[in-house]
């Protein structure tokens, strides 16, 4: 089976316009190979962010790690850590461990891995290169209406409408 097709666009430029804002990282680079540390087989740990710049509006975050390139028609959800305290900027590398690891009532919704967690990068072996979209969006309320039962696609249609500006890093990883 071949696995030959078009590269996705970038998924966030398909949903309405909101602000921006800065986000960084220790671990992972804009546009730079993942380090082993993020890959499913190698540490398979969530990385360091720290965020800046978001709207004084701001009452809450929600953090989701996404792979548009994935061989499916939904793409791969591999992070999706929600209702992140507004005075909040920063997660540690590690963070994406399980609740437990997050701040405040911070929690993990089920990434596409099935995981209350983060689940780092496994492309096929071979496939062309996968992009992973670490966003940290910036939301008008104190908690999102979902739990930690919610799929991936209820927390991004909430977040929809909730979104203030987001915060983008995007590191790629091919085997």
């Amino acid at each position: 089976m071949s696995l030959e097709r078009p590269v996705a666009p970038d998924p966030y430029q398909l949903l309405p316009q909101v602000g921006t804002f800065t986000v960084t990282s220790t671990d992972v680079r804009d546009g730079e190979q993942l380090p082993d540390a993020q890959v499913f087989e190698g540490g398979n740990t969530s990385p360091q962010l720290s965020w800046s710049g978001f709207p004084p509006e701001t009452r809450s975050f929600v953090v989701t790690c996404y792979d548009p390139d994935a061989p499916t028609p939904s793409g791969f959800w591999h992070w999706l850590a929600v209702n992140l305290p507004a005075d909040i900027t920063s997660l540690d590398t590690g963070a994406g461990t399980s609740d437990a690891t997050l701040p405040g009532d911070a929690f993990h919704v089920r990434s596409d891995f099935g995981s209350k967690a983060f689940g780092g990068a496994a492309p096929p072996k071979g496939d062309q290169v996968h992009r992973y979209y670490f966003v940290v969006h910036a939301v008008d309320v104190d908690k999102l209406d979902v739990d930690g039962d919610a799929s991936p696609a209820v927390v991004s249609f909430n977040l929809a409408f909730h979104t203030l500006a987001r915060a983008i890093i995007t590191p790629t990883y091919q085997h």
